[in-house]
C-alpha cells in the first residue's frame, strides 16, 4: 500500500466517523497523487467520498467546481470516460436537482460497466438509478424497487457494506412514500445489521432519523421521540448540515419531549452536551469543566459557594489568593462553551456569594 492509499483510507474513515474536516485532508492528498499516477479509478472514487461530504456540508459551490473540474479534464486531459465517471457527473447533478441530467448519465454508466462486466460499477450505476427514480419529481417507485432488487442479487455474491446500506435506506424511503410502514421499518432493521458493522457514524445519525420518521407515521410517537433523541444527541449540526436540518425538521414535525423541548442535555456517558442552538459540546479532556457544569446541572437553583467549588471540584482546600481568579476564569470558559451568547448568560448566573444553575432553564440530565 502506498502513500495515497494509505491516505484514502484514512479518508474514507474519518468520512465514516463523520470527521470531514480529516476526512478532506488525507482526501485531497489523495486525489493529488493518484491523478499525477493516472490512477483514475482510484481519484474517483475519492472524488466521489469529497462529494458525499460537501452534499452533508450543503457545500453547493464545491460541487459546482467538482462537476467543473471533471468536465475540464475530461475535455482538456484526455480524462478517460469511464463508468465511474459518468456516475461521478450523474452524483454531481444529482445533488444540484438536475435529475434529467443524472439519469442520462447514469445510463451511460450503467452500458459502459455492463460492457466490461465490472460489477462495483454496475452496482453503483444501477443504485444511482434507483435513487433519480424515486426522486419526488419523478416518482417511479416500482421501477427504483425493481433496481433495488436487482441490487440484492450481487449483494449475495459481492461484498459492499456501505451501498447496501444505502440501497436500504432508499428502499425504506420508497416503502414510507408507498405507505407500506411495516415493511419500511423491516428493511431499516436490515439497513441496522449493516450499519451495527460498519460503525459509519453519519449513516447511523440517518438510520435513527428514518425509524423516526417511520414510526412517526405509524402512530407511535412514543417510539419516533426515542429515535429523534438519539439522533439529536448524536449529530454534529454544524459539520454535518443536511442531516442536522432533517434531524431539527423531524424533531418539530415529531413534538413531545424531544431536544427541542429542552435547553440543555447533559450526556453523562457520552461527556457532551447539546444546547439548544449550539448543538452538541464535547467535553473531553475538559474534565473540570464538566465536573463543574455535572453539580450545577444535577442541583439546579443552588448557589455554590468559590470555598464549596474548590474543594469538590478541584479537591483542593480553598486559597483566595490562589482560586478566586482560578474560578472565575473557569467559570468564563464554561460559559464561552454553552452559553449561545456570552454577554448574556442564561445557564450559569453569579449570586453575592457563589455561582448557580438558572432555575428556569430546561435541563434534562442523560446518565
Amino acid at each position: 500500500m502506498n502513500q495515497f492509499d494509505r491516505a484514502f483510507e484514512l479518508g474514507k474513515l474519518y468520512c465514516d466517523r463523520g470527521e470531514f474536516d480529516l476526512a478532506v485532508e488525507n482526501l485531497r492528498e489523495a486525489t493529488t497523487g493518484y491523478f499525477a499516477e493516472k490512477n483514475f479509478s482510484q481519484y474517483l472514487k475519492c472524488m466521489n467520498l469529497l462529494l458525499r461530504i460537501h452534499a452533508e456540508r450543503e457545500e453547493f459551490e464545491e460541487i459546482n467546481l467538482t462537476k467543473e473540474r471533471l468536465q475540464d479534464l475530461v475535455l482538456n486531459e484526455g480524462f478517460e470516460l469511464t463508468s465511474k465517471t459518468y456516475y461521478t457527473l450523474a452524483v454531481c447533478a444529482s445533488y444540484k436537482n438536475q435529475i434529467d441530467t443524472a439519469t442520462d448519465y447514469l445510463q451511460k454508466a450503467l452500458a459502459i460497466a455492463l460492457a466490461s462486466d465490472n460489477k462495483e460499477d454496475i452496482c453503483h450505476a444501477i443504485f444511482g438509478l434507483a435513487m433519480v427514480y424515486s426522486h419526488p419529481t419523478v416518482g417511479k417507485y416500482s421501477d427504483a424497487l425493481k433496481e433495488i432488487y436487482n441490487l440484492q442479487v450481487f449483494f449475495q455474491v459481492y461484498s459492499m457494506p456501505d451501498l447496501q446500506a444505502s440501497s436500504l435506506f432508499l428502499n425504506a424511503e420508497i416503502l414510507k412514500q408507498m405507505q407500506k410502514y411495516d415493511e419500511a421499518i423491516e428493511v431499516l432493521w436490515k439497513a441496522y445489521d449493516i450499519v451495527k458493522t460498519t460503525r459509519n457514524v453519519v449513516m447511523s445519525n440517518y438510520l435513527m432519523g428514518a425509524m423516526a420518521d417511520t414510526y412517526f407515521e405509524i402512530g407511535d410517537k412514543d417510539m419516533a421521540r426515542t429515535y429523534i433523541t438519539l439522533a439529536q444527541r448524536s449529530v454534529d449540526s454544524d459539520n454535518h448540515r443536511r442531516l442536522g436540518r432533517m434531524v431539527k425538521q423531524l424533531a418539530e414535525k415529531i413534538g413531545g419531549e424531544t431536544q427541542s423541548n429542552f435547553d440543555l442535555i447533559f450526556d453523562e456517558v457520552n461527556h457532551s452536551v447539546v444546547e439548544k442552538k449550539l448543538g452538541k459540546i464535547d467535553f473531553k479532556n475538559q474534565f473540570i469543566l464538566l465536573d463543574l457544569l455535572r453539580l450545577f446541572v444535577q442541583n439546579q437553583g443552588q448557589i455554590y459557594s468559590k470555598e464549596y467549588l474548590v474543594e469538590n471540584v478541584w479537591r483542593q482546600p480553598y486559597d483566595p489568593a490562589v482560586h478566586d481568579n482560578k474560578i472565575y476564569v473557569t467559570i468564563k470558559r464554561l460559559r464561552k462553551l454553552i452559553e449561545p451568547d456570552y454577554e448574556k448568560p442564561k445557564y450559569i448566573f453569579r449570586a453575592k456569594n457563589g455561582y448557580y444553575m438558572n432555575k428556569a432553564a430546561r435541563i434534562h440530565f442523560e446518565h
